[in-house]
């Protein structure tokens, strides 16, 4: 009895590590093409992106057209990366605006193969997660900011720790020496915790560029990824030059993290009494200062690998989608296109030629929706070369927008000061010509005369130099004022039984229909409410339509 029992525990214990990657090989199986389940720390995410340098790259998306998409939904939508250097990757990817055809090519190789070769994705995702730990987000900071320099008064360092090593020496044949040391030990452990803060700032980076270095090693030995960066392997050698010395960081963090108290105990002696963590970390700090270049090549090549893992996860989570023509033309071209973030979207048809886009339509009907849905479709399809649409083709753009305007209170801004701002820049901008630009519901801070005439006046000056636009407004009067420079479409909603619905269908021309004084009347508004602004629409009806005969004439 006893013996069965000792050996199902032996058979348990040496079959442990295969059930564990039986378990994890499951686990990632089962998540493919799935959205994470987890939480985003997006100070953290954002961290490479904003400290890189894009002065190569076509568009930078800006905060305020990233806060009018919803971004940081849209990106957790379509993050299905296994590294945190990858999720950096991908989100500064995303929000960089560059079309490199080679590239993209290669990529869509890549993604295939990971799509079709089920085992290989498995294998790549294992070694991706070992940089799934929060402190992967640091290693950016070893090429992208300057490292902490020693004190000028360094030089005591390594002499208090010679006086230490000759002390000991000494000690076994003169007492004396004995008393030096204990003297020398308290200066150095007031030193040794001086450096604690120091080292606090880099023991998590340094163990996960390690981490990072043995990756990068590991899938550049496949041939197929290996054509990303097929000069990596001299970054790759250059590093291994100082790894020795940064696996002492390694240990370190990993005596932290277990609580092995006894050796840790020997272990914080044995540095305090030789300075060896000031004296490691500043040697290893100015050798990686000179290998900045070699960092951030092995860093984007584990994080461009990550983000096509993900790219295929996310496609094959995708009912529709597509593979977009970036084209030197001058036309924007969508079959069932959808905003990726509204579950079962209803999708539509658009094309913009030479006219822009004018959108009419009551509240809720879908015309934001439609405005930020092509937005982030083409976004994606210059970043990450997927459309969320049965076909999309367009020209290279760069995306403005104005959607969501706040009041700017600590700087004493109104909400219509800070949209006038807004636009001003937009406007600077369109005169470089192929901007997408993305407006909803212009000058809406101020009076309604003034209101359609600022925008009739800025839709006109946003036409010119093949730009895009696309705008909603609810002030009919500028489908009359645009209509030979905009295309006209607009959304609708039917009232039946006391119920608005929406079909969220774009249609051909303006809104011909108004529903809202009905809709006020299905709420059970008291009738004398409702009589009297049926009157007054009837009366402003009238001053319009003499009004806009004036303008014509």
């Amino acid at each position: 009895m006893i013996k069965d029992i000792l050996f199902q525990i032996r058979y348990l214990f040496s079959n442990f590590p295969f059930r564990r990657k039986k378990e994890i090989t499951k686990r990632l199986q089962a998540s493919f093409g799935k959205l994470k389940e987890t939480s985003f720390d997006f100070d953290a995410i954002e961290k490479y992106f904003r400290n890189k340098d894009h002065s190569e790259a076509y568009q930078v998306i800006s905060d305020r057209t990233c806060n009018d998409l919803d971004f940081e939904t849209f990106f957790m939508f379509l993050d299905r990366t296994h590294s945190k250097v990858g999720q950096q990757y991908l989100y500064d990817t995303l929000r960089t605006i560059k079309v490199d055809s080679p590239q993209t090519k290669l990529n869509e190789e890549i993604i295939h193969t990971l799509s079709q070769d089920a085992k290989l994705r498995i294998d790549i995702q294992k070694k991706l997660e070992k940089l799934n730990n929060k402190d992967a987000y640091h290693i950016a900071t070893l090429f992208q900011q300057d490292h902490i320099t020693p004190p000028k008064w360094f030089f005591a360092i390594k002499l208090l720790s010679l006086i230490s090593l000759t002390s000991l020496i000494l000690s076994f044949f003169n007492p004396i020496f004995f008393i030096v040391l204990i003297g020398t030990f308290v200066v150095n452990f007031v030193l040794h915790y001086w450096n604690k803060r120091n080292l606090a700032q880099y023991v998590g980076s340094i163990t996960q560029l390690l981490k990072l270095n043995n990756v990068a090693s590991q899938l550049f030995s496949n041939s197929l990824l290996k054509q990303l960066n097929p000069s990596l392997g001299t970054s790759l050698r250059i590093l291994n030059e100082v790894k020795s010395r940064m696996s002492f960081f390694q240990l370190e963090a990993r005596l932290q993290g277990e609580f092995e108290i006894i050796f840790w105990f020997i272990f914080e002696i044995f540095k305090t009494l030789f300075l060896v963590e000031p004296l490691l970390l500043f040697g290893v700090l100015r050798r990686l200062d000179s290998k900045r270049n070699q960092i951030e090549n092995v860093y984007k090549f584990v994080g461009h690998v990550d983000m096509l893992v993900s790219i295929a996860s996310l496609r094959n989570g995708l009912n529709t989608f597509c593979l977009p023509v970036i084209n030197d033309g001058n036309e924007i071209n969508a079959e069932a296109v959808y905003h990726p973030l509204i579950v079962n979207c209803t999708t539509n048809d658009i094309k913009i030629g030479e006219k822009s886009i004018l959108l009419t339509g009551s509240n809720m009907s879908g015309k934001t929706s439609f405005i930020r849905a092509i937005g982030l479709n083409v976004i994606a399809g210059t970043t990450i070369n997927t459309c969320f649409a049965q076909s999309m083709s367009f020209p290279l753009l760069s995306v403005f927008s104005a959607i969501r305007i706040n009041d700017d209170l600590m700087n004493d801004k109104s909400y219509y000061f800070e949209e006038v701002l807004t636009i001003k820049k937009m406007l600077q901008e369109s005169n470089t010509g192929k901007n997408l630009f993305l407006l909803d519901e212009m000058f809406k801070g101020t009076n309604t005369i003034e209101r359609i005439s600022a925008g009739k006046s800025v839709l006109s000056a946003f036409a010119k130099n093949n730009n895009k636009i696309l705008v909603s407004t609810h002030d009919i009067e500028l489908t009359d004022m645009l209509s030979d420079t905009y295309e006209l479409y607009h959304f609708s909603e039917t009232i039946q039984d006391a119920t608005v619905g929406f079909d969220y269908k774009l249609k051909e021309g303006r809104l011909t229909t108004r529903n809202a004084i009905r809709i006020l009347e299905i709420n059970d508004y008291p009738e004398s409410i409702v009589q009297e602004a049926i009157e007054i629409s009837k009366k402003l009806d009238k001053i319009y339509l003499t009004r806009n005969t004036q303008i014509n004439l």
